[in-house]
């Protein structure tokens, strides 16, 4: 028997990774699936796993979730990407969870896939919170990347991993930075920040020390010193960005 439990998922042309995320909630009662215009083989292997397909115009990271997370049926809810999996040792903890039901929202490892490979066990994983109680949990859609749940309630953190193939190449982490701190800076534009030529000299090499040596990078080889760049660029870049919002405001 199936767990009671809703995957939601937003696409557009993820064919790459989406077998690998269906295949993993396979245990899992209902996958709702919110596309936004894939024309790649993507809608073809979901109807093949039998996800429930929608299409849905873009309206942006926060605004899409939201609008996948209301149709799900269950109370009980799993955000996954495109490009994410789970596992079976996973599922038990959640079958556990919500026979205990003691928690609103749950905390766990992520898994980035670099190159074909997992970090060392040794660098530190980031972790995320993507299952949760549905009548607790709202995206909120003034956050344009890097969006989550706020889920009004009690979260657990589990010592339990997903897979993450997002980052499987370099050009595929260079493409998201890009368009992902153009996002962040359109979002701190938003909301009245403010540019600071101290962080946009000192953000590089803070954040490649943080990456690199606090997160345990190090331990990863030359693909740790990679990603470690990567991060400090990601910083850099978002900085930058926004620094030119304002140069472009002043010339108006």
């Amino acid at each position: 028997m199936k767990l009671p439990i809703s995957v939601f998922i937003i696409t557009k042309n993820e064919e790459k990774h989406i077998e690998k995320t269906l295949q993993s909630v396979a245990l899992l009662d209902e996958v709702i699936l919110v596309d936004s215009g894939s024309t790649d083989g993507t809608l073809a292997i979901a109807e093949r796993y039998g996800a429930k397909i929608y299409s849905h115009p873009w309206q942006g990271y926060a605004k899409q979730k939201q609008y996948a997370m209301s149709l799900c049926s269950h109370e009980w809810v799993l955000n996954l990407d495109g490009d994410e999996a789970i596992n079976t040792s996973l599922i038990e903890a959640f079958k556990t969870i919500m026979e205990q039901d003691k928690a609103d929202s749950v905390r766990f490892w992520r898994n980035d896939i670099f190159i074909d490979k997992p970090l060392s066990s040794w660098s530190k994983k980031p972790n995320n919170h993507r299952f949760y109680k549905r009548s607790k949990s709202f995206f909120d859609d003034s956050r344009l990347a890097h969006e989550s749940a706020t889920v009004d309630g009690k979260e657990i953190f589990i010592n339990e991993t997903f897979d993450h193939f997002g980052y499987c190449s370099i050009e595929a982490i260079t493409s998201k930075n890009n368009s992902y701190s153009g996002l962040k800076a359109d979002e701190k534009f938003a909301k009245g920040k403010k540019f600071s030529n101290l962080k946009l000299i000192t953000v590089f090499p803070l954040i490649f020390i943080k990456e690199y040596f606090i997160q345990r990078k190090i331990f990863s080889g030359r693909r740790g010193f990679i990603l470690a760049v990567m991060d400090a660029y990601y910083a850099f870049i978002k900085e930058a960005k926004l620094y030119e919002h304002h140069q472009l405001k002043d010339n108006k």
